[in-house]
């Protein structure tokens, strides 16, 4: 990972207008990566649509960690559940030709 794959924490405090405490109650939540580098913390750049998703979440509808953590799960086992139908039906039409 290159430094140019992350961006400082700081950063996202000051971009989002979100307390640093918020990205760190994220990361001990394990819902995005923080990257320490020199002393100074980052977030990788494939996490920031999580992070967004999450920070929308929490402003928008007023979700607590636990519940983020809650929606985190679930989201991940519906593109789980999505991605194992679309083999069974790519398996599926294999047999109906």
């Amino acid at each position: 990972m290159t430094s140019e794959d992350l961006i400082p924490a700081e950063e996202i405090c000051t971009l989002y207008k979100v307390e640093r405490t918020f990205i760190s109650s994220l990361y001990e939540s394990g819902l995005i990566e923080i990257v320490t580098v020199e002393r100074k913390e980052y977030v990788p750049c494939d996490h920031l649509r999580n992070f967004e998703k999450m920070m929308r979440l929490h402003k928008d509808l007023n979700i607590n960690i636990e519940g983020l953590q809650a929606i985190h799960h679930l989201l991940d086992q519906v593109q789980k559940l999505q991605k194992q139908n679309v083999r069974l039906k790519n398996r599926l039409s294999l047999y109906e030709s």
